[in-house]
């Protein structure tokens, strides 16, 4: 059932198929028939027999008929030698005609006057959260032309350039490039044709940074099959410094299958004979169009330059076109200035308007040599030999016993380049300077020469093969192997810029310092870390845009004088005091040493003595007690008094109390993370601040990587550290930009704190501010610990190098670890790019707690027990230290002590008063006794004869006891007052008792 179903289904196919073509041929009889300029032949794709079919492919589909039929084509291994193209019509090999070239198997792009046909330009934003405004503002982005390179974006969009290529045998895929500046992300890889990234190592994937003016070739092996090949880039414009494009030519893939057609060679090159692989440039003062089996000669008083597609009439000479030299010294120490053209010379002197070139000056004597350099008989400066050295004016002398050369290099006089110093110029465009001096001397300083064009980068190389720490100084170890200082200054109409890059360990070439636009004479310094040899280039370029003309060879940098310190295999310009064998040794005394880490030279004995505790040998120099330094306020030195450090402790006196600090905690590396900001055309990026406060017994150990070659991460298959650039400080800065990569771009790394001047509650230390102002006032009754650092390495900016201030806080609201702020009115955590500002509020930065921290409270007499409790002080300001003691409790009876002392106290006093009471009363009671015999004896009527006690003197005792017969009342004593008035005389019976028991009665 089922095969008589396929059955009919096979034949209504086959009637259907049977009337389309009857169809056709109906509209086929109504069109002509086709010729050869009608179509185009094509294979098919290979079947699984490795066979294919040749077909022919009309150019307008439904205009003629009668095309040819299929036929077999080749197989799908086949291909054409170098110079060859596979005719599609015989299908055999056939030779290129002159004019134009074939790769056989391959495809060569190196015309860039358009984007060939085939490549593809996509931008987009590099944050794919971004909104759809953003991203619109990439849609201009893209890759330029530009003659004879392509040119990538200069802005923050993520530009692709993208080729599909079908490989019917394994391939390759090469192209030449130019990439100086790291602030460009730039990648290359490959994709199948479901859109999966092949697998690619990482130096195949991240293209290596290339030295400004050099261009290198980087190759990737590709599989069979469809290839899509993307060169991406993206802009970092952090800072507002424009960025130099990625610049890219001679695009060749191999693999291919063949190549039906071969290709015209472009204008101003040429192939003169059939059957060839390449097209040469045109010579100097010739032309071509394109696809030339030969080149053109200039018409009379017209110039070109090699590979120029034409010429350009020749201007009349003037002083942009003639530069001075100075000779050679002739045996009589002489020299003169001279003038030559600028090759090749193009302009024309014998018309108006044009100069001549000056006459040569007049002799003059010789500069005098540079020092560690004499002059010979014959006027010429060589180098003083090994042991030796000179000034430069004085012939070489030997170094007395006790001292040592100081080796090195110092060029500040000009009249021939020296031995190791190399000139060039290297040609961005089409343009040939390769026989060109990028730099000419001039006397007391070395210039930018013209360049063949402005774009020129022209170059200044100084080879040092390495560092050597002399004795004298090896009791240094701060890490300083050598520096060199040079002096210049750039006098510029355009956007020239001069880079100062090096190149060492085998790496690319790195960017150390640039300078823009003119600038005045100033010295700049670099320090060397690491012994190893260097190549210091200096790259002049008068403008970064495509030129062929020389418009602004006026602007120029001048060179005054370059110096390295400790070189290798140097010259000698002073011999420097080193230390000496002990004489108790046995040894001869009189060589020198090399003193161990942290000595200095004693300058009596000329021995090695060790710095006292606390110091460091932060000088040039170690010969003298003076050459170990103090560390400064609240630092101590580490083992081999390179460095000085905090140990996280502090004290401060104040209220005649020691305050003492425990910054434990925040001696781990801490990291700060602020932003995000924004770019101009709204990239985000932040700032990282990784910070090394403390411990480490001095390490620097906060690290900042730079991954902007290296953000595909490492698979552990390939090593990428010779991507990674990284620096190690007590502060450091890189900048991160999230991307739609897969891990953020960390670049721009920076040391802000390489030496640690000192910890104080003072606002300044060694010319480095701390500003208060600039974040909330402190509220607590400790004072702030300001730690104050700089960092050597001078910037084009940072005359004193940048310089850090981290303040310390006690905030006892924070945990141990704290939080790390930055002034609010300076988001980047600086106001002027130079100077630093954190602030760093934690608990830990309290103060140790003493016993003037708690108070004790003691509790009520409960059940025979009291209790005692220790609180600390409100608001609690310290930590650790002293512990709170605990709770305590002792017995008490039911009366109170106090209550004990005051009623024994009521007691005594009560005593005391009735005793008094007492006392006083019995006293008055004499008294009025005595006042009764005075009255008595005084009594005129009374014949009695006076007692005998009446004689008593005062203060005699009578022997008599005097008792009253009858006590008188109160109303007895009224009545006989009342009647004393009226009668004068009153009575009262008195008993006497006498010792002689005689009585009496007083009547």
């Amino acid at each position: 059932m089922r095969e008589a179903a396929g059955a009919s289904w096979s034949l209504r196919c086959l009637l259907l198929i049977l009337a389309s073509l009857h169809s056709l041929c109906a509209v086929a009889q109504l069109l002509r028939p086709c010729d050869e300029t009608d179509y185009y032949y094509q294979y098919t794709e290979c079947d699984s027999t490795g066979s294919r079919w040749r077909v022919a492919i009309p150019l307008s589909p439904g205009s003629c008929s009668e095309l040819p039929p299929p036929a077999r084509g080749t197989e799908c291994s086949f291909s054409c030698a170098a110079g060859m193209f596979l005719e599609m019509s015989t299908q055999q090999c056939t030779p290129c005609v002159s004019g134009s070239y074939s790769l056989g198997s391959g495809l060569r792009f190196d015309q860039w006057d358009a984007v060939p046909a085939g490549f593809t330009s996509l931008a987009s934003y590099m944050d794919p959260g971004t909104s759809e405004e953003d991203s619109q503002a990439c849609s201009s982005s893209t890759w330029t032309p530009q003659g004879v390179y392509l040119e990538s974006n200069r802005d923050e969009c993520t530009v692709s350039l993208v080729y599909a290529v079908h490989l019917e045998k394994q391939g390759s895929v090469s192209f030449t490039y130019q990439y100086p500046d790291n602030n460009i992300f730039f990648e290359f890889y490959v994709q199948n044709e479901q859109c999966q990234e092949m697998a690619q190592t990482d130096d195949q994937k991240w293209i290596k940074v290339t030295s400004n003016g050099e261009w290198n070739t980087h190759m990737v092996s590709l599989k069979s099959g469809m290839n899509i090949l993307y060169w991406r880039t993206t802009g970092i414009l952090v800072g507002g410094k424009m960025v130099k494009p990625v610049l890219l030519k001679n695009i060749q893939i191999e693999g291919v299958a063949y190549t039906s057609e071969c290709f015209p060679c472009r204008p101003g090159w040429f192939s003169d004979s059939p059957g060839s692989s390449s097209c040469q440039p045109c010579p100097s003062n010739t032309f071509s169009i394109k696809g030339a089996s030969s080149c053109s000669a200039c018409p009379q008083n017209h110039y070109s330059h090699e590979g120029w597609a034409e010429c350009k009439v020749r201007p009349p000479c003037s002083e942009k076109d003639y530069f001075q030299i100075h000779t050679a010294c002739d045996s009589e120490g002489k020299t003169q200035v001279m003038y030559r053209w600028v090759e090749p010379k193009i302009c024309v002197e014998n018309i108006t308007g044009a100069v001549e070139l000056p006459q040569m000056g007049q002799r003059e004597p010789c500069p005098p040599c540079n020092p560690g350099y004499y002059n010979s008989n014959d006027s010429t400066c060589l180098p003083c030999l090994s042991g030796t050295h000179s000034d430069g004016t004085t012939v070489c002398t030997k170094c007395p016993a006790g001292t040592e050369p100081v080796l090195g290099y110092e060029y500040k006089w000009w009249n021939v380049l020296p031995a190791n110093l190399k000139t060039s110029c290297f040609s961005v465009g089409n343009t040939k300077c390769d026989n060109m001096n990028g730099w000419e001397v001039a006397g007391d300083h070395i210039r930018s020469g013209a360049g063949s064009s402005d774009n020129d980068y022209l170059i200044l190389s100084l080879h040092v093969p390495g560092f050597k720490v002399p004795a004298s100084l090896s009791g240094m170890t701060g890490g300083e192997f050598g520096r060199i200082t040079f002096v210049f200054e750039t006098i510029c109409t355009a956007d020239c810029e001069l880079y100062f890059m090096k190149y060492m360990n085998g790496r690319s070439t790195t960017v150390v310092e640039s300078w823009d636009g003119s600038q005045d004479k100033q010295s700049y310094t670099h320090i060397m870390s690491t012994n190893t040899s260097v190549t210091f280039t200096w790259a002049f370029q008068r403008t970064n845009h495509a030129l062929d003309l020389r418009r602004y060879v006026s602007d120029t940098v001048k060179l005054y004088s370059i110096s390295v310190t400790n070189v290798l295999d140097g010259v000698a310009s002073a011999c420097r005091a080193c230390a000496l064998l002990s004489q108790n040794s046995g040894l001869a005394g009189s060589s020198c040493i090399p003193c161990p880490a942290g000595y200095y030279i004693d300058r009596d004995t000329n021995r090695c003595q060790e710095c006292p505790p606390n110091t460091h040998l932060a000088g040039r120099h170690t010969y003298g007690r003076d050459a170990c330094m103090p560390c400064g306020p609240g630092s101590i030195s580490n083992k081999e008094h390179s460095r000085c450090y905090s140990d996280c402790s502090f004290s401060h006196m104040e209220n005649n109390r020691t305050l003492s600090f425990d910054l434990s905690a925040l001696s781990n590396v801490s990291s700060l993370t602020i932003g995000p900001s924004f770019t101009s055309k709204g990239t985000k990026y932040l700032h990282v601040f990784n910070i090394s406060l403390c411990g480490h017994q001095g390490k620097r150990a906060a690290v900042c990587t730079d991954n902007v070659t290296d953000v595909s991460g490492k698979d552990g298959q390939s090593d990428s550290n010779q991507f990674v650039s990284s620096v190690d400080s007590f502060i450091c800065q890189a900048t991160i930009i999230p991307s739609s990569f897969r891990t953020a771009i960390s670049s721009q790394s920076i040391s802000l704190a390489d030496t640690f001047l000192g910890a104080t509650v003072d606002i300044a230390l060694d010319g480095v501010e701390a500003k208060p102002e600039f974040f909330p006032e402190n509220s607590k009754n400790v004072p702030d610990i300001h730690f104050f650092y700089r960092s050597t390495q001078v910037t084009a900016s940072c005359d004193q190098g940048r310089s850090s201030v981290i303040t310390v806080r006690c905030n006892p609201e924070r945990s141990e670890r704290g939080e790390l702020s930055v002034p609010s009115s300076c988001p980047a955590g600086t106001c002027d790019g130079c100077t630093f500002h954190l602030l760093w509020e934690s608990a830990s930065a309290c103060p140790r707690c003493s016993k003037d921290d708690f108070h004790r409270i003691e509790g009520v007499c409960k059940g025979g027990v009291q209790e005692t409790l220790y609180v600390w002080n409100e608001q609690k300001l310290c930590t650790k230290g002293v512990p709170l003691p605990p709770r305590s409790s002792s017995p008490c009876e039911a009366v109170a002590l106090w209550l004990k002392v005051g009623v024994g106290g009521g007691a005594f006093m009560a005593v005391l008063l009735i005793s008094l009471t007492c006392y006083f009363w019995k006293k008055n009671k004499r008294l009025e006794y005595k006042y009764s015999r005075l009255v008595m004896s005084g009594n005129k009527d009374c014949e009695l004869p006076a007692a005998d006690s009446c004689g008593l003197t005062e203060g005699e005792e009578p022997d008599d006891d005097v008792v009253y017969a009858q006590k008188p009342s109160l109303l007895g004593k009224l009545r006989a007052i009342a009647n004393k008035g009226e009668k004068g005389e009153s009575s009262e019976s008195v008993q006497l008792n006498s010792s002689r028991s005689e009585r009496w009665v007083l009547g």
